[in-house]
């Protein structure tokens, strides 16, 4: 997981003293982005406008609205220069460096522009003023992708998503992972939950406080305690504590994609003997399903999950290849 970085190691010293309380990432605003912080909250010229995102202009943050917790904290609706905003406050929990861990990996995408990634705005460890959010590790402003999910999609009382349904949010899951990989970041907490679908049907992926920026010249290995995650969608070499690769993310695709087009439950029983299962006896969600069967794109998406959930890693496709599978399936 990355650690806290100082603001002055990534500003020239008299752009460190003009932005006050700061964060990472520094990122420019999206370009095409709605959202404008307005000349006036800047008084550090063209390079401290262009990083604006290292500051949270907590005057601006209106309207909080709780839209949602969990182990991580708690997660806000609101106006952030009159834009619609997601906030999502990480506590400290009784872990404290796990919280900052969580914390900080929830950065490691900030730096990209993305339509399948859920744009964050602006973070800081810096507290707010307003009381429903003072205690924690930090805050982290995004973009507000909407209060659906594909959990929520999937196994909720709606009509299943159709088979042309199940292909594009695939594909959008898909494009998403492209552009982390091609930026050496790994989600390692892909599932239904973690993606948005917005009020256009577009698959957003969020919550990053699991991810990791991995360098190609180190043999990235984790340990058990090291993982977080959700055990079902866990690539069996991460259970193991073997080498993080982008291709763990394919495996939890798969997983996920499973869930999409049957609207199950990957497994059922005791965590430590699915876990056990998973890694000795190569268990994998059942493909026994009528829907992998009844249809040349059912078919064609059962060859791709046994791809996808390999026990070797180097079996499986990496993003590109599974976008251009994915496109070609309709």
């Amino acid at each position: 997981m990355p650690s806290p970085v100082p603001v002055t190691r990534l500003l020239r010293r008299e752009l460190g003293a003009r932005l006050g309380a700061c964060s990472s990432p520094l990122s420019s605003c999206a370009v095409g982005s709605s959202l404008r912080v307005p000349d006036h909250a800047f008084r550090g010229g063209g390079a401290a406008r262009r990083l604006w995102s290292s500051v949270v202009h907590w005057r601006e943050l209106q309207g909080l609205e709780p839209i949602g917790s969990g182990g991580f904290g708690l997660v806000f609706k609101a106006r952030y220069f009159g834009e619609t905003v997601a906030v999502k406050r990480v506590k400290s929990a009784r872990n404290k460096l796990a919280s900052r861990q969580s914390f900080w990996a929830e950065l490691n995408s900030a730096h990209l522009r993305h339509k399948n990634l859920v744009r964050v705005i602006a973070a800081t460890t810096h507290p707010p003023v307003d009381r429903a959010i003072t205690d924690g590790i930090g805050t982290v402003i995004m973009e507000f992708a909407g209060r659906l999910n594909l959990q929520q999609v999937i196994y909720g009382d709606a009509e299943p998503p159709r088979m042309d349904q199940c292909a594009r949010y695939s594909r959008d899951i898909a494009c998403a992972l492209q552009h982390l990989h091609a930026h050496s970041v790994v989600h390692l907490d892909l599932k239904p939950a973690n993606v948005l679908l917005s009020e256009d049907g577009v698959c957003k992926l969020a919550d990053f406080g699991c991810s990791v920026k991995i360098e190609p010249q180190h043999d990235r290995t984790i340990h058990l305690n090291e993982i977080g995650g959700t055990y079902t969608h866990r690539a069996p070499e991460l259970l193991k504590g073997e080498k993080v690769t982008p291709l763990v993310d394919i495996y939890s695709f798969g997983v996920t994609l499973w869930q999409l087009l049957t609207r199950e439950v990957p497994y059922e029983g005791d965590r430590q003997q699915v876990v056990y299962a998973v890694v000795a006896y190569n268990l994998r969600p059942a493909l026994n399903r009528d829907v992998f069967h009844t249809s040349a794109p059912g078919r064609a998406f059962s060859d791709l999950l046994t791809r996808c959930w390999s026990a070797e890693p180097s079996l499986r496709p990496t993003a590109d290849q599974l976008l251009a599978e994915l496109s070609n399936i309709s």
